[in-house]
């Protein structure tokens, strides 16, 4: 079964990104290091990453030489094929390879990803997860929640979605306060 798993870190209070665009709250509150055991068990069923532009350029920085010793993520962050979508990129360099970048509309280059891997993980990447969300291609939301409240910001979902039922699939609280929620979208 093709699944879309759109992951996020979010506030507390439901936001993906502050005011500014920034993420700074991810750190507000120590030990989401710490999480990577819930992680590295989730990542097991995923089968491809996929990412948008701006969070593939964070990703392409930092992930191609993190220490797998030091960032347990890490070794599945490099085993797994990843995609970009964008149109904008002409290249996707990541380390001593490249990535795959997906050209056209996002929606339709992601429906025929889906049609080649069982499981995608979407990280980040807030206006081509709205726009997949509009598109009706998601099928589940894991939400990495960090225990602050930033007030104001840029949700994760698109303001026209309306009411969505879900259906929580796993739940995991961590010592440090985060909570991760694994949801299916009914």
């Amino acid at each position: 079964m093709e699944r879309l798993i759109v992951e996020q870190i979010v506030s507390a209070d439901g936001y993906a990104a502050d005011a500014e665009g920034g993420i700074g709250f991810f750190e507000a509150v120590p030990g989401l290091e710490a999480t990577d055991q819930d992680q590295l068990d989730f990542l097991e069923g995923v089968d491809a990453i996929l990412l948008g532009a701006n969070t593939y350029r964070m990703f392409a920085d930092y992930w191609p030489a993190a220490d797998p010793a030091v960032e347990a993520v890490a070794e599945p962050i490099a085993r797994l094929p990843k995609h970009v979508v964008s149109n904008s990129l002409e290249r996707a360099p990541w380390g001593d390879g490249e990535i795959e970048v997906l050209r056209g509309d996002g929606a339709t280059s992601v429906a025929r990803l889906k049609e080649r891997f069982d499981a995608i993980v979407l990280w980040g990447s807030l206006e081509l997860t709205e726009a997949l969300f509009a598109a009706g291609l998601v099928d589940e939301l894991r939400l990495r929640i960090v225990p602050v409240l930033i007030g104001s910001g840029r949700p994760f979902t698109p303001s026209a979605l309306g009411q969505q039922a879900l259906a929580l699939e796993h739940l995991h609280t961590h010592p440090t306060g985060h909570v991760s929620l694994h949801y299916r979208l009914r």
